[in-house]
């Protein structure tokens, strides 16, 4: 991963070194002898390699230098002026040479790039937990959609059941009202015709003389309720020992109180199980 980022910066080091060294040979070879044009490019190009050096050197022991930058970006924009100023005074491929005046400072770029990689870089292992979290964080989220797609199935599912069930309900409810519906039209006819009034009539029971009663529909519908009978008073002790003691010998040999209790009932009388039976005992002790 480390080679990603470094082999290109020292790649566009290299070139922009010999590109500089060859400008300033053949730029300032025509005005001094060329050795002093020669001294003059590996002076640039020196001065930017010791530069980058100790800027790589502080880099790997974790160090920044302002100054040390400053100088090394002073010493990329002299190289790259260089390659201007000689584009601009060539008298032929003025645009070839302007082409690639930009290669210092696109070498700095590079190195640049490369010391931000060093500082974000991480270790296998820590990339490897990284990327475990990761994973772990997209199978949950893809179990989370999992889930809720199927809950959202499941309660469609459901609505339509349900939809479907109460769609039923209400076509047998209407079907069942209208069959009862006309079952009663016919029943009504039926009760309306004069043959069969007078059939009906026939077999009715007579309310007073010599009128037949008429034969009524069964009511359908809202009623009023007939009012509940009131009980009737409740029976003293005196009275409720004779009634016992009465049911009691009525038989020789006398009844059991189970039988008793029985024959008291039937006979119309009410009395609660505790009175009835200490009246029971109360007859049986005398």
């Amino acid at each position: 991963m480390k080679a990603k980022t470094v082999l290109p910066a020292v790649a566009m080091t290299a070139v922009s070194m010999v590109l500089t060294l060859a400008v300033v040979v053949m730029w300032l070879g025509q005005a001094v002898p060329w050795p002093v044009a020669l001294v003059v490019g590996l002076g640039i190009d020196g001065g930017w390699l010791a530069i980058l050096a100790y800027e790589r050197r502080l880099a790997a022991q974790g160090d920044h230098n302002r100054a040390v930058t400053a100088v090394g970006w002073s010493f990329g924009a002299l190289a790259a002026g260089v390659l201007v100023a000689h584009a601009l005074t060539a008298e032929e491929s003025a645009g070839a040479w302007l082409a690639v005046a930009w290669l210092p400072i696109a070498a700095k770029a590079l190195w640049l790039v490369h010391r931000m990689w060093e500082r974000t870089a991480l270790t296998p292992v820590a990339l490897d937990a990284i990327r475990g979290i990761q994973q772990e964080a997209r199978d949950e989220a893809a179990v989370a959609r999992a889930r809720l797609r199927a809950e959202a199935v499941t309660e469609e599912t459901r609505l339509t059941a349900v939809t479907q069930a109460g769609a039923r309900v209400a076509r047998v409810q209407a079907k069942t009202a209208q069959t009862l519906s006309r079952a009663w039209s016919t029943l009504e006819t039926t009760r309306a015709g004069e043959e069969t009034g007078r059939a009906l009539t026939s077999v009715t029971s007579r309310v007073t003389p010599n009128v037949a009663a008429r034969w009524q529909l069964p009511i359908w519908g809202p009623f009023e309720p007939i009012p509940a009978l009131e009980p009737g008073p409740a029976l003293t002790d005196a009275a409720l020992d004779r009634l016992v003691d009465e049911i009691r010998t009525s038989q020789d040999p006398a009844l059991s109180y189970r039988e008793m209790a029985t024959r008291f009932r039937a006979a119309g009388h009410s009395a609660s199980e505790v009175r009835l039976r200490a009246a029971w005992k109360r007859v049986v002790a005398a």
